[in-house]
């Protein structure tokens, strides 16, 4: 993996999950691999001690950046801004040398102040790139955990990547319940395996998923339940629809657990007309205004009144933006798909809003 191939920007990674689910035993797998990058990383802790400071790995080496005979650890008491400069600063007076930058979450924090950080601050955005937002979930624990925590649903909502641990601990049956509930929760974070920490570092490094210029992937899973047919048409069986969101299975009361209403979920706003770009502009920003702390991540590829190409627009709470992605190519039907994650968020109002908004 070539930093420099995503940019002079320094990439960063946040790195969350709840409380015990592996979130330290990944990082040290990552700062201990023979993989050449050098490596800040910052602590975020809860509580006036940071115990998890101790648990990293502090060993000399190329890859991992040293201050004070070890890695950088930063305790971030919201002033995440202060800690960021602070690096650049030192990093362009050759203080320190770092190519990326790891954040790693208390198991109670909400992912979103962490991430509107990058949206919000100039000097910030300008300088480091907001590369993707990790999710580790304990397998075993998971169901109870995201039962009870609303910050753990966050963390899923938020996710770009899921990382599932612990799956040896738990029955085919049980891993499975659990992967199609967090589909549910948000379908377009990819669900991984990892095994104390084993994991390729292409999985968590230079995803790019916050990265409006990448390609939107919805996970095929999270429609192949909307008809009786989509089995057989696989992949593409939801392309002629024009909304959907997939029927509400139980697939946890078929492996012993009771259905989980989880009050993060996700939903596909999905059309072949173009939106009407002033009417959609002013929806959005309303939609914002009032829904804004609920919609965690939301996601999509436009099809604009107008425009040869395709429009890639993406949001955290009440801060979004687009950019103009490549042209429609001719054997291609243009088409808008967005995916909505948050919480408790009105579907069906939202989708009728979206459908107001398109050109007659």
């Amino acid at each position: 993996m070539d930093v420099n191939a995503i940019g002079s920007q320094v990439p960063v990674t946040i790195l969350t999950g709840f409380l015990g689910a592996g979130k330290t035993t990944l990082l040290n797998r990552i700062l201990t691999e023979q993989h050449g990058h050098k490596i800040a990383v910052i602590e975020n802790e809860f509580g006036p001690e940071g115990i998890d400071t101790e648990l990293l790995v502090s060993e000399p080496g190329e890859q991992i950046v040293e201050m004070n005979n070890g890695c950088i650890c930063c305790t971030v008491r919201g002033d995440l801004v202060r800690i960021l400069n602070d690096l650049k600063n030192k990093r362009q007076a050759g203080e320190i040398a770092f190519e990326r930058v790891i954040i790693e979450t208390t198991g109670m924090a909400n992912p979103g102040p962490v991430t509107q950080t990058f949206f919000m601050d100039d000097d910030i955005a300008s300088y480091y790139l907001l590369d993707a937002v990790i999710t580790v979930v304990d397998a075993k624990h998971g169901h109870d955990t995201l039962d009870q925590q609303p910050e753990a649903q966050n963390q899923v909502g938020f996710a770009d990547r899921i990382l599932m641990s612990k799956t040896d601990l738990v029955s085919s049956a049980e891993t499975q319940s659990l992967k199609d509930r967090l589909l549910k929760m948000n379908p377009r974070a990819p669900i991984k395996p990892v095994n104390f920490g084993e994991v390729p570092l292409k999985d968590v490094l230079d995803l790019r998923g916050f990265n409006l210029s990448a390609i939107l992937e919805i996970d095929p899973e999270f429609l192949a339940g909307e008809h009786p047919d989509a089995v057989r048409q696989g992949k593409h069986g939801h392309d002629h629809h024009d909304h959907a969101e997939p029927h509400h299975r139980h697939d946890g009361e078929q492996n012993g657990h009771h259905h989980h209403d989880d009050a993060i979920k996700a939903f596909v706003f999905q059309s072949n007309r173009p939106f009407d770009p002033a009417k959609l502009e002013e929806y959005l920003g309303a939609l914002t205004q009032v829904y804004g702390q609920d919609m965690l991540r939301y996601k999509g590829v436009l099809f604009m009144d107008g425009s040869n190409r395709r429009t890639i627009f993406q949001g955290v709470h009440m801060l979004m933006g687009a950019d103009v992605g490549r042209p429609w190519a001719a054997h291609e039907k243009p088409s808008s798909k967005v995916v909505f994650i948050g919480r408790n968020l009105p579907k069906d109002t939202i989708i009728k809003g979206l459908e107001a908004c398109l050109a007659r």
